[in-house]
């Protein structure tokens, strides 16, 4: 693999999890072997190649459990338990012509061998033992990357945000996957679940995003960035009442979109990335007390209107440079 390009999460569909759901993944025997030949050969202890010295793309090495909790010089790579806060995970779901899709070069991860990772991600990332190589590792690190996995607080919030909600019927993941989107568990038996349209960004517009509204009452995960949707589709997302996260980067959305989603009184993220959004769009957003973080990189958000929001909504985290 190349340097990692964090994004907002990526998951496989449903129907691939479904089927890895059973037994817990053995890192060393079934994720250890993909990651050596497709991963390793960019992401290991710097080495003297041909005379010249190669160190790890991004810093970020592969070849050790300490190392890879480490992460690379971007930050953390892996969050255990989940999988939608992990780089390792994130980029590998990425299209293929997006400039973040690991591996950038040689052979892709299978559809099996995605949803494996993701399985073991959701159960903790746990290594089983194995540690991989010592060089360069830090006093303490060993022991750290053996610790077992606990609940964070975001994993009790989304378990209360289960309660009294129905799996989606057969039928209801159907329609939804005919109208082009990828739907998927946010962990492994949860009722909740993420909807992007990755695949087909392109065609991605209102009208299939109004067809993913039967589901609205599981979803707290979406992904619409880079899709041809517009205000149109904000109003449909503003039904959902159990929506956390919201990517919008690179969209058409506008200002006066945004007033639709005030009624989200659990959304905590919501990506603005390259879109056309002012502070007029901000004063809806500030009405919004749940959110926890805001992204407004490249947008027409000035630094006066992200005062005025975090004034308004205390602790909220801002990203405008």
């Amino acid at each position: 693999m190349h340097s990692i390009v964090f994004r907002l999460p990526i998951l496989a569909s449903a129907c691939l999890l479904a089927s890895s759901v059973q037994a817990a993944v053995n890192f060393e025997k079934e994720l250890l072997p993909t990651i050596t030949k497709k991963c390793m050969d960019c992401h290991k202890a710097s080495q003297v190649v041909n005379g010249q010295k190669k160190d790890p793309k991004a810093g970020l090495r592969l070849d050790a459990s300490w190392a890879i909790l480490k992460g690379s010089e971007n930050g953390p790579v892996l969050t255990p338990g989940a999988p939608d806060k992990s780089g390792i995970y994130e980029s590998v779901m990425l299209p293929k012509d997006d400039d973040g899709h690991m591996p950038s070069k040689g052979e892709d991860l299978t559809k099996d061998e995605i949803a494996l990772l993701k399985k073991w991600i959701e159960e903790g990332a746990n290594f089983g033992g194995w540690i991989g190589s010592v060089e360069g590792m830090p006093a303490g690190a060993q022991t750290e990357s053996t610790k077992p996995f606990k609940p964070r607080p975001h994993d009790l919030f989304y378990a209360a945000l289960e309660k009294e909600v129905k799996p989606l019927s057969d039928d209801q993941l159907a329609k939804a996957k005919a109208a082009g989107a990828q739907v998927s568990p946010i962990k492994v038996e949860s009722p909740l679940v993420r909807v992007d349209f990755l695949t087909g960004v392109s065609k991605c517009n209102d009208e299939k995003v109004a067809a993913i509204l039967p589901l609205k009452e599981n979803i707290v995960q979406v992904d619409l960035g880079r899709t041809i949707i517009t205000d149109a589709a904000l109003k449909t997302l503003g039904q959902m009442p159990r929506l956390v996260s919201l990517d919008l980067r690179q969209t058409k959305v506008t200002d006066a979109g945004l007033e639709a989603l005030i009624g989200l009184k659990k959304l905590e993220t919501l990506n603005l990335y390259g879109t056309e959004i002012t502070d007029a769009g901000l004063q809806h957003l500030a009405k919004i007390k749940s959110l926890k973080n805001v992204h407004l990189w490249q947008s027409k958000a000035t630094k006066s209107g992200v005062k005025q929001l975090t004034a308004a909504i205390p602790g909220v985290k801002v990203s405008i440079e």
